[in-house]
């Protein structure tokens, strides 16, 4: 996990913000009101991707046999980051999640 520079206001509403963007769905909040916040949206476009990811692995269960595998694997490593991701958020760092940075850069 790589840290990257990012400038934030460094209050409460900001930490708020962002760890709301690893909490499924709730990635949505921070992408639309809070778009001056460096911070809360580098974290908000990870949470967007992992929830992205999530939709994707429940779609996945209807395929014959891989299909629970493949859901059951994503659910695992999509807690696992967003674990990291609220860590990092705690700490008011940017840590760039493995493969999840580079499809939320291009966003």
């Amino acid at each position: 996990m790589d840290s990257a520079s990012i400038g934030t206001s460094g209050g409460l509403r900001s930490r708020l913000l962002a760890a709301l963007s690893y909490l499924g769905i709730l990635c949505f909040v921070p992408l639309l009101f809070s778009r001056d916040d460096e911070f809360v949206q580098f974290h908000a476009r990870q949470g967007l991707v992992l929830w992205m990811w999530g939709v994707l692995a429940i779609f996945a269960l209807s395929l014959p046999g891989i299909g629970r595998w493949f859901f059951s694997f994503s659910s695992m490593v999509i807690m696992l980051l967003s674990a990291i991701g609220l860590i990092s958020v705690l700490l008011e760092k940017a840590w760039r999640l493995p493969f999840i940075y580079g499809l939320a850069a291009r966003l």
